[in-house]
């Protein structure tokens, strides 16, 4: 696996950097060798430490962020993280694209103990067009962390989320 590890507020020490080769270095296992591993360390005031590891492979992001006291304990948190995403989303992966997908050719092989997902509640309503503000102030009254909504600029629709520090993010898709 290829590695680029990044820091912010951080000073990126070779102990980091062995400490990600060990721990996600494990996961090679599951990948094929060209696959870029993208590892982000940030510090926020004293006692945030946080790791966050992004492994884009073929239309697909796994993605795992661990916050603590300790900065290699958050590089132990999202190693198992992404481990626990890998095999139980595995078939799935590879089901939902038929082909070869950036796994390795002996974890793609191997039977998986599949958890069924199973979707409890689905909900149907009227959207109406607004800006993404107005819609941040729906998504307060309604008491969720994220609400969908038709952007009345570009009358595609939109997601706008609530994000840590009381921020908001807004996704757009592309077509």
């Amino acid at each position: 696996m290829r590695y680029i590890i990044t820091g912010k507020n951080i000073n990126v020490t070779e102990g980091l950097k062995n400490a990600i080769y060990e721990k996600i270095g494990k996961l090679e296992k599951y990948f094929k060798p060209e696959t870029e591993v993208r590892v982000a360390f940030s510090v926020q005031k004293k006692d945030k430490h946080k790791v966050e590891v992004t492994i884009p492979i073929k239309g697909t992001v796994i993605r795992a962020e661990e916050e603590s006291t300790d900065m290699y304990v958050s590089i132990d948190l999202v190693e198992e993280i992404i481990e626990r995403q890998i095999k139980k989303y595995k078939n799935k992966i590879i089901d939902s694209k038929q082909s070869d997908y950036g796994l390795s050719e002996a974890f793609a092989a191997e039977e998986a103990n599949e958890e069924e997902i199973v979707i409890t509640r689905s909900k149907k309503f009227p959207m109406k067009p607004m800006d993404p503000e107005e819609a941040c102030v729906e998504m307060e009254l309604t008491g969720h962390n994220f609400f969908v909504f038709r952007n009345s600029e570009t009358d595609k629709v939109n997601v706008v989320y609530k994000r840590s520090g009381n921020t908001y993010g807004l996704i757009e898709p592309e077509y």
